[in-house]
């Protein structure tokens, strides 16, 4: 089993990608985990929002492969509790996918063509965050999710 972390463009902040790179290190224990960071579409400052969508899904959906499970980070997904998250985790990982696949969008979110080809759609929260947020944030639930599912000290109920 193989989980793929797309994300559109990169991670500015040092703060953020000290947090990212730590619960990656630790995500190698449990899974062959990597994230790809695909670039902002060229001249992304001039393209409408939905330019900007359409832009950004040719570049997610060239990443994707035949039989990955593919679950859209999205405001309007489910929303998990960390365990629950694990159970869900586990249920995907036991669904046959070679690949699970979970994707952050532009700000504007996804173009209909990415919507199309989704599994499944998860909040992290009601609320907001940025872009780059969400990746340390994602990371260190994906790590929680394994600790849960081996019975490890890290999360407390």
């Amino acid at each position: 089993m193989k989980i793929c972390f797309l994300v559109i463009g990169k991670t500015d902040e040092d703060y953020l990608i000290t947090g990212i790179k730590k619960y990656v290190g630790r995500l190698g224990h449990y899974v062959s985990f990597e994230m790809k960071e695909i670039p902002d579409p060229r001249n992304r400052k001039t393209l409408s929002e939905d330019e900007q969508k359409k832009a950004e899904s040719f570049l997610l959906l060239s990443q994707l492969q035949p039989g990955d499970q593919i679950v859209l980070l999205d405001e309007h997904g489910t929303s998990y509790t960390s365990v629950s998250f694990a159970e869900t985790l586990e249920k995907w990982m036991a669904s046959g996918a070679k690949r699970i696949v979970f994707i952050v969008g532009g700000p504007y979110g996804f173009a209909p063509e990415v919507y199309a080809k989704a599994n499944a759609k998860m909040s992290l929260s009601a609320m907001t965050f940025s872009h780059q947020m969400v990746r340390l944030i994602f990371v260190e639930q994906l790590y929680r999710a394994f600790t849960i599912l081996k019975g490890e000290p890290y999360h407390h109920n």
